[in-house]
């Protein structure tokens, strides 16, 4: 990389250099901001058209506040790679999404530029205020703090309940509203359409601001005053403009939109804004993907690319014709074929339409399936609604953001025992999206709750045998996780056939240990065992549990009455998970096997390529071979 084309950026390390600049030289700051962001993801995948997004709005944040004593709280963390450049970071940043190295989302752990945790979407404005609040309570009462919340958080339920408390919180916050018209797929309802049609004459605020800091500056305006003339004056708006303004309803001041790809009048406002008391939420318009006209073209594709060639826009995608299918596009197939024959199927993804595959069965049935934004809750009370009236929801969401509808498993699904057919994608470990994204604890946190299936398939047969069983009437609420990548079988598409729930299947008889396993793992073992007993000749029993819940007790039984060891394996955290059960089952029924679980351990597993990861937490096959031999 040429590091002579960034004059400016060369200077920069830390915010405090880049306050030093004058603002007309802020667009050349942001240009070369832009290349670096373009230059470094090609070559080392990760987020991409998000960041380029908002490169005019981080520039102008650091340039404005006094960051890091001003907080800065980012939602959601993929839009952040110009703040990471900008803090310290950018000698580092060919290491992001490396094992041990720079973190792929922001987090406090790494730097004090990062406020917050911020893998996942919708929690911005809630943190910010509890920041906002310890400023005062602390008496920091020159510290700012600023949520920026984009890329379609705002359609998530926490960012509601957030600004209900901000408008009745006393605070001086600063929310600023990304607008994209994006999640990562398009964004969807009723919210993201208000956004874009909202229109707010910016000379009118602009001398509404100067006159409120008149009245105050001569101890006219205080704050019940200020309150009362804020309704009457939202009312008054409404009725002339016939558009009410949801955040002015709420007692935010709302200032917008304005163009976010100018840097320099987003500087100016943000100054003006800085040190204006009360809530405020400032609405600014960007293109995801800003400034590489393919990203512009295609943001879903350019959310995550891979490796491209920055000068002609084309992507290095490897050959897989002859590989095994990811299991996230046997899914998606799957789903179709199956609606194709079972008219009562539908299917609902929160936001992730492209990423989980039911991209497929939506282009074919669009009727049939729902995109309700970034909202797992509802994505499964809505599929619980639809089931108590008749239909069969295949509700698809990612293992780690599924933990933020726990309640909504419990409550709107599992309690009716409804026919809710939860697919969770990325289950187990992710790789280089690391701790946030780890799909580590679905079977561990679901085990408990009464009435659900939990299934996960070792292949892809598997994978369409338990979706085609669980869409078979009178199954009640299912769930079957798999992970994220290709598959095992390059001839996936078989006859689908009905797996009786909680069997699981032997591979291989013996009589020396007992290896247990569910999900995919389960073909990792069975290298483990071949090779074991090539080295030392012993005799290794394999069974394909397939079922959490309920467990195979017949299996159990057989396992319990023949062997004297135990080995389980699964690719969630061991604690509570598929080991546990066993180790529950065999003390109940008055088995006393020594057991050894291998699972995740009970920490954070940092972020690499899922090979990596595997071997540091001892579940690669070395590893498993190991535990056997001992």
């Amino acid at each position: 990389m040429d590091k002579n084309k960034f004059s400016l950026l060369n200077s920069i390390k830390y915010p405090e250099d880049l306050r030093r600049l004058s603002i007309d030289q802020l667009p050349q700051v942001c240009k070369e901001l832009r290349e670096d962001i373009i230059d470094e993801v090609a070559v080392n995948p990760g987020h991409f058209a998000s960041s380029l997004g908002v490169v005019e709005i981080t520039v102008a944040l650091h340039y404005i506040y006094n960051t890091p004593y001003d907080r800065i709280v980012w939602d959601v963390g993929h839009q952040a790679y110009g703040h990471k450049i900008l803090t310290g970071r950018r000698d580092n940043f060919c290491t992001n999404r490396k094992l041990h190295g720079i973190r792929p989302f922001p987090t406090p752990l790494e730097s004090e530029y990062d406020t917050f945790a911020c893998g996942h979407a919708s929690n911005s404005i809630s943190a910010a205020l509890g920041m906002a609040v310890a400023a005062r309570e602390n008496g920091d009462t020159d510290r700012h703090v600023v949520a920026v919340i984009g890329d379609g958080a705002m359609s998530g339920g926490l960012a509601f309940e957030g600004l209900n408390n901000v408008s009745s919180t006393p605070n001086d916050m600063l929310i600023i509203l990304n607008d994209n018209d994006m999640s990562i797929d398009r964004a969807v309802g009723g919210m993201e359409k208000y956004l874009l049609n909202l229109d707010t004459n910016e000379t009118y605020n602009r001398l509404r601001f100067k006159a409120s800091q008149w009245l105050h500056s001569k101890g006219y305006l205080n704050d019940d005053r200020k309150k009362g003339i804020l309704r009457l004056n939202n009312a008054l708006k409404s009725a002339l403009s016939h558009q009410q303004n949801i955040f002015e309803g709420m007692n935010i001041r709302y200032f917008g939109p304005f163009d976010g790809h100018d840097v320099k009048e987003v500087a100016r406002v943000l100054k003006q804004l800085k040190n204006m008391k009360g809530p405020k939420l400032l609405h600014l318009h960007t293109t995801k993907g800003k400034g590489y006209e393919p990203a512009e073209k295609s943001a879903t594709i350019w959310h995550a690319p891979g490796k491209f060639d920055p000068e002609t826009g084309e992507r290095i995608i490897a050959d897989t014709s002859n590989q095994p299918p990811k299991y996230q596009d046997v899914f998606g197939e799957t789903l179709l074929e199956l609606a194709q024959k079972n008219t009562k199927i539908v299917g609902v993804t929160p936001a992730m339409p492209t990423g989980c595959s039911m991209n497929i069965m939506m282009k074919a049935m669009p009727n049939r399936t729902f995109d309700v934004g970034i909202a797992e809750g509802h994505a499964v009370t809505f599929s619980g609604g639809m089931a108590k009236d008749g239909l069969i929801p295949f509700c698809n969401i990612y293992s780690s953001f599924a933990q933020r509808a726990y309640d909504n498993i419990i409550h709107d699904m599992a309690l009716l025992n409804l026919p809710v057919i939860m697919c969770l994608d990325r289950a187990g470990l992710v790789g280089e999206d690391g701790p946030t994204h780890h799909g580590a604890f679905d079977m561990a946190a679901l085990r408990p709750i009464p009435h659900l299936t939990i299934a996960s398939p070792m292949n892809e047969h598997e994978l369409r045998n338990l979706m085609y069983s669980a869409q078979l009437s009178g199954h009640g609420s299912y769930v079957i996780r798999y992970p994220r990548g290709k598959g095992v079988l390059v001839d996936w598409r078989n006859p689908m056939e009905e797996i009786k729930t909680g069997t699981g299947r032997k591979l291989k008889d013996g009589t020396d240990v007992a290896v247990l396993t569910i999900g995919p793992i389960g073909n990792d073992a069975a290298q483990a065992i071949t090779e074991v007993e090539a080295e030392t000749g012993m005799s290794i029993a394999h069974y394909d549990m397939r079922f959490l819940k309920p467990l195979d007790e017949d299996i159990l039984k057989e396992v319990g009455e023949k062997f004297s060891r135990i080995i389980t394996i699964e690719d969630g955290v061991r604690m509570g998970g598929m080991g546990s059960a066993v180790l529950e089952w065999m003390n109940d029924h008055d088995y006393q096997p020594k057991m050894t679980r291998m699972g995740l351990p009970d920490e954070f597993v940092e972020h690499g390529t899922v090979a990596q990861l595997r071997e540091i937490v001892h579940l690669d096959k070395e590893s498993i071979k190991e535990a056997i031999k001992k």
